[in-house]
């Protein structure tokens, strides 16, 4: 590498310096960053309850499905998040700070439990108990690190639910790898002459891949993030950041799915279309 070219890198390494800096600084691209994120979550949420409406009108004689609790879901999560970034001043300094964890922490576990649900989904009894369980031992720690918070709030406290946090999502990305997988390969095994067999294939196949990978960068962010501040999320002072998170773990693979998933189930229900027990 030539001189200029190391000059010339250190001065685009300076300038986008400068202009992180310059954007995590001004509350008008806080402002404008956080009511996009907003937005956002708001047309996810809108597009998953006119899906949950669609299913309802096509088959209003089945009770709460398990396609039907997964878009009711998504439209709780992302309209909650939509909410709590519609107003991030008030969200991101609100006390005490226990209050601030879990108005920020429990969209993320319904986001997990959304999204297993989909692997809960398979035909599975000893799966459908993993799932059940899984979710109770998550949510119990997770009352329990958020009372530890509200009773006393110390670095500690706040490195182990970040990290906590992590686990979960390392979990989750296991799960669709092992589940999501183990699916996949079972399908590939059958003949997929057929046009029906090959779009549950690619179906299964790109959920899997997309739930696998969201999972998987939440987990490795919010584990550094643990150790380091310049990384912090859920903070007013770094907007560029949380748009990135937020739009790759949360909003893009939502909106990936329930395109994915867009299909309504036939009039007469098929045996693979079961109300949940």
């Amino acid at each position: 590498m030539t001189d200029s070219s190391v000059v010339m890198a250190q001065i685009l390494a300076t300038e986008m310096t400068n202009w992180w800096e310059e954007v995590n600084e001004s509350t008008q691209w806080q402002d404008g960053i956080f009511f996009a994120l907003c937005g956002a979550y708001a047309l996810v949420s809108a597009i998953a309850l006119v899906q949950l409406v669609r299913i309802q009108m096509r088959v209003p004689e089945y009770g709460w499905t398990t396609q039907k609790v997964f878009h009711l879901m998504n439209f709780v999560v992302n309209g909650v998040r939509a909410v709590l970034f519609g107003f991030h001043h008030q969200v991101f300094l609100v006390h005490p700070k226990a209050l601030c964890w879990i108005l920020l922490d429990l969209p993320g576990l319904l986001f997990f439990s959304a999204y297993t649900l989909l692997a809960r989904s398979l035909p599975t009894d000893k799966l459908r108990i993993t799932y059940i369980s899984v979710n109770v031992a998550v949510y119990l720690a997770q009352v329990v690190i958020w009372v530890c918070i509200w009773v006393n709030d110390n670095s500690t406290v706040e490195l182990v639910g970040k990290i906590f946090m992590s686990v979960v999502s390392f979990i989750a990305a296991l799960g669709f790898l092992l589940y999501g997988g183990r699916l996949f390969i079972m399908l590939r095994r059958f003949p997929i002459e057929s046009k029906g067999r090959r779009k549950k294939l690619h179906e299964v196949g790109s959920v899997t891949a997309i739930c696998f990978t969201c999972f998987l960068i939440r987990c490795i962010v919010v584990g550094v993030s643990a150790f380091d501040r310049d990384l912090t999320l859920d903070v007013l002072d770094h907007p560029v950041l949380n748009l990135i998170y937020y739009m790759v773990v949360e909003v893009l693979p939502s909106a990936l799915v329930l395109f994915i998933l867009r299909k309504l189930p036939p009039k007469r229900v098929s045996a693979q279309y079961h109300p949940i027990q």
